[in-house]
């Protein structure tokens, strides 16, 4: 039995090259932008930018793992559909309090922009899936 098929890899590829890349940006051009993502209430814990270089790290570490680490993929994808729920919040905030950021200058782009969370949460699980016989 195949460990995945093309469609899937394909995807996973794209997944975790999208993730190096969103971490790499967390950490160096678009600092920022992801800083006013961060809710408001992180603040108790750590500040926003703390919380975002961790989350770019672990983007890193979760985009890299989609394509070295075969062996896990189901794993990894559990994990990385888990940070995007986790991160969920942040994209709510966002919206209810119009907060702006990578363009995201009114409502509408904010609000359509919640509806694309369950779709990375669906191509994290799909993607790293072994196919059934």
């Amino acid at each position: 039995m195949p460990s995945s098929t093309p469609a899937r890899t394909i995807a996973r590829w794209l997944l975790g090259g999208a993730m190096v890349f969103a971490g790499l940006s967390h950490l160096f051009w678009a600092r920022k932008e992801f800083q006013a993502q961060v809710p408001d209430w992180t603040g108790r814990v750590m500040d926003k930018d703390g919380v975002v270089v961790a989350s770019g790290v672990v983007e890193i570490m979760l985009g890299a793992a989609l394509v070295a680490l075969p062996r896990e993929l189901s794993r990894v994808g559990a994990i990385l559909a888990a940070f995007y729920v986790a991160i969920f919040p942040g994209n709510i905030e966002q919206y209810t309090k119009g907060k702006k950021g990578f363009g995201l200058d009114d409502g509408r782009s904010r609000l359509i922009r919640l509806f694309f969370q369950p779709v990375l949460v669906v191509g994290a699980l799909w993607s790293t899936r072994t196919p059934k016989p």
